[in-house]
């Protein structure tokens, strides 16, 4: 089963750890995380960027 990577806005900070790990993945936008890249999880470490959220925002959902 395929998975994406999503944010909870709600939680995010927008510290960035996650766009450092994996920058084809998410982006930085009014002091918030986006996906913007979400098959692009082949690239880096995505799981590394999810356990590296400091307020656990981001969590891998099936497609």
């Amino acid at each position: 089963m395929l998975k994406e990577p999503v944010v909870d806005h709600e939680l995010c900070i927008g510290c960035g750890v996650c766009a450092e790990f994996c920058p084809e993945v998410f982006e930085i936008r009014d002091d918030k995380s986006w996906v913007i890249g979400s098959d692009k999880c082949d690239t880096c470490d995505c799981e590394e960027a999810i356990a590296s959220c400091p307020v656990e925002a981001i969590e891998m959902l099936d497609k």
